[in-house]
């Protein structure tokens, strides 16, 4: 077994890097092709879910099998590579079986514990086999990855510890209040109809919303949807509508959740501005937000504050932090105010407050310097990383249209965040509440499982990988068998048919007595690390002909692909 992964994840990247890096489905059928035309890589197998992309392969040479997929997958993933090569992980052999495992658990998800990368492990499998580029390596791991996963869940409490993406996103919404009180009544509008964006439609009816309206490009699959929403039960009123019905429907609806396969803004700002301006009848600009300065409170901008002198001066045209006499302008306590501003702007305003009165700051060295690290940050980012450190709009009470985004790459403007009323939820954001998140006691049983089932998979590998000598072993005893009962018959050829059989028979039992201890003990041996050695010594010491081992290898591989297309017809049939 040479099983190498070669991937990212919320552990190791930023968001910004991982939506930028996602893999739509198209481009992960193309990238498993293009492992298989590489020369290292004889299986491939692609995990991508919202918050990590990695690549699967059995290779036979390590150094070269990392370089090979660590370029493939940034161009496919249109990262560049020295951009990309920080952030990546690479896992080998048993290392990369453990990875898997506490992937299927949920041990490695951004909540743990959660269940729904059971589905998405089931999925890049399913996709493998497909387009066959999965073999015996990745379908035996990523299979017993699945048995893995369920044990967890029905042998520990890592259901307690874990919720979903969807779930735990809602909670993130309703802050301290409890997701049914602050769902009750609700309307929703919930953009995709795939897995994730049903899962999220079915949690709020749960939840109790009055009404759920799913938008989807294909209008059937929002009609199914809402069918089922309609017939399950909770009372919640459910209908469909096509795309270019988000904006009204934005007008409507108390929490939008986004989860769709798109590469560019499904809910741009200005659309989240003008949707919250018609239900409110008042005008909503993006713009920042003001952040009051220390021992200060919040207080409607007057002429005072903002007059002439220092709108013209600041180059971003930002406010006043409302205290009368003061133009502080802006604080870098508030830098979600800058969100998705380019380093140029930001150096700008660098500048301006470097050079502004001293009564229009209270440190403008540290101010200056600040923002000047937001301008590096951004320049090396791709954006400004929001600040949500503040008081949320659900603890001020002041959510006029909650949003939970969890598509990667993402589905709403990062800039709502400056939009009066209105709460974002994103992968980013859950990624960072979910690090405070307590793990469950239960999480330490689950790692005991893992450690288990992965000795339990290497051994099962390596005692696989000696079975062709084995069978090669018995093949060649079985010609030896024959040869000397030809020859006895050419030396007897008048000898009865019964003592014929008989000695034939004896002739047999010798051969496999003798060979019984042996393959069952070299078995045994070859199971335990270290053991692949066995199989070369066993070549070595019965002289047997390499081209008749991997005969028998071609042989199961041919017998493998053919239980695997027979599975896929016949749905009756089982998967070897």
């Amino acid at each position: 077994m040479s099983l190498l992964v070669v991937g990212l994840s919320h552990r190791s990247a930023p968001v910004s890097v991982l939506e930028r890096a996602a893999l739509a489905a198209d481009a992960q059928a193309k990238l498993l092709q293009d492992v298989l035309a590489a020369e290292p890589a004889a299986e491939a197998a692609v995990l991508a879910t919202c918050n990590r992309i990695e690549l699967y392969a059995d290779v036979d040479k390590f150094h070269a099998g990392v370089a090979e997929l660590s370029t493939l997958l940034a161009q496919h993933s249109g990262v560049g590579l020295e951009e990309l090569t920080p952030y990546l992980y690479v896992h080998y052999e048993d290392r990369a079986v453990h990875h898997l495992f506490s992937v299927a658990c949920g041990l490695d998800s951004m909540v743990v514990g959660e269940g729904q990368i059971l589905g998405q492990i089931k999925d890049a499998l399913a996709r493998s086999q497909e387009l066959h580029t999965a073999g015996r390596l990745l379908n035996d791991l990523f299979q017993q990855a699945l048995r893995v996963g369920k044990r967890a869940h029905s042998e520990t409490g890592i259901d307690r510890a874990g919720q979903s993406l969807v779930t735990f996103g809602l909670e993130q919404l309703a802050g301290r209040e409890p997701v049914e009180t602050w769902a009750k009544g609700k309307r929703a509008l919930v953009i995709g109809a795939g897995s994730m964006s049903s899962l999220a439609a079915a949690t709020l009816a749960r939840a109790g919303v009055h009404e759920v309206v799913v938008a989807n490009r294909t209008l059937d699959r929002a009609h199914r949807l809402a069918e089922i929403l309609a017939e399950g039960g909770t009372g919640t009123v459910a209908r469909a509508v096509p795309m270019d019905q988000v904006a009204a429907e934005l007008t409507r609806a108390d929490v939008a959740v986004s989860c769709t396969g798109a590469t560019g803004l499904v809910l741009t700002a200005d659309a989240v501005a003008a949707g919250v301006a018609d239900r409110t009848g008042a005008p909503v600009t993006v713009g920042a937000p003001r952040v009051p300065a220390a021992g200060t409170s919040a207080a409607p901008a007057t002429a005072h504050d903002t007059g002439s002198d220092a709108d013209e001066a600041c180059p971003l045209g930002l406010s006043g932090d409302g205290t009368v006499g003061r133009g502080v302008g802006f604080s870098v306590m508030g830098e979600d105010a800058v969100a998705g501003m380019d380093a140029a702007t930001l150096e700008q305003h660098a500048a301006w407050v470097d050079n502004a009165p001293a009564v229009r700051r209270d440190d403008p060295q540290s101010e200056a310097d600040t923002i000047a690290a937001l301008a590096a940050a951004v320049a090396a980012g791709g954006r400004v990383p929001e600040n949500r450190r503040r008081p949320s709009l659900v603890e001020t009470g002041n959510v006029l249209l909650a949003l939970l985004d969890l598509a990667m790459p993402r589905d709403i403007d990062g800039a709502v965040h400056r939009i009066d009323g209105v709460r974002l939820v994103d992968i980013e954001s859950l990624a960072e509440a979910s690090a405070d998140a307590p793990m469950a006691d239960d999480v330490e049983r689950v790692r005991a499982i893992v450690s288990d089932e992965v000795a339990a998979f290497g051994a099962a590998q390596r005692a696989a990988h000696i079975t062709p000598t084995v069978v090669a072993l018995r093949t060649m005893a079985a010609d030896v068998v024959a040869n000397e009962i030809a020859r006895l018959d050419g030396r007897l050829p008048g000898l009865p048919e019964k003592e014929r059989a008989e000695i034939t028979q004896t002739v047999r039992r010798v051969v496999d007595k003798l060979l019984h201890a042996p393959t069952v003990r070299v078995k045994q041996l070859a199971s335990e690390p270290g053991g692949a050695g066995y199989a070369d010594a066993l070549r070595t010491l019965f002289d047997l002909d390499p081209q008749t081992v991997a005969a028998v290898s071609r042989a199961d591989k041919i017998n493998e692909s053919t239980d695997q297309n027979a599975s896929q017809t016949d749905p009756n049939r089982g998967r070897a």
